[in-house]
């Protein structure tokens, strides 16, 4: 085990599963959220390494997701992913803060 957290974000909760069994075949410790707002709570509990989040969500979008993080928690990496590919060129502009984006399938 590597002992690297990873928090993942989305209000799909296939897409958490399929992330965190992945990562956790490597030997990352990964904890999954539906709801954006209760992983902001656990943040505030547990120092994450690598936090990905879904860019469209209900309540919390991944866009405040992402300023909060580089607010408080600023040597957290973040990986933003979306369904939505016209949305690519708006996460771009957003590099400099983002760890990386990804298209999600």
């Amino acid at each position: 085990m590597n002992g690297h957290r990873i928090m993942t974000i989305d209000d799909e909760n296939i897409v958490g599963k399929m992330i965190k069994t992945v990562f956790e075949q490597d030997g990352y410790l990964v904890e999954t959220f539906l709801n954006p707002r209760t992983a902001m709570t656990r943040l505030q509990e547990e120092k994450f390494d690598v936090v990905i989040t879904d860019l469209k969500m209900k309540d919390m979008d991944g866009m405040e997701v992402l300023k909060n993080i580089k607010k408080n928690y600023p040597e957290t990496k973040v990986i933003m992913i979306t369904a939505f590919a016209s949305l690519m060129p708006l996460l771009r502009r957003f590099a400099d803060t983002l760890t990386t984006f990804l298209p999600s399938l």
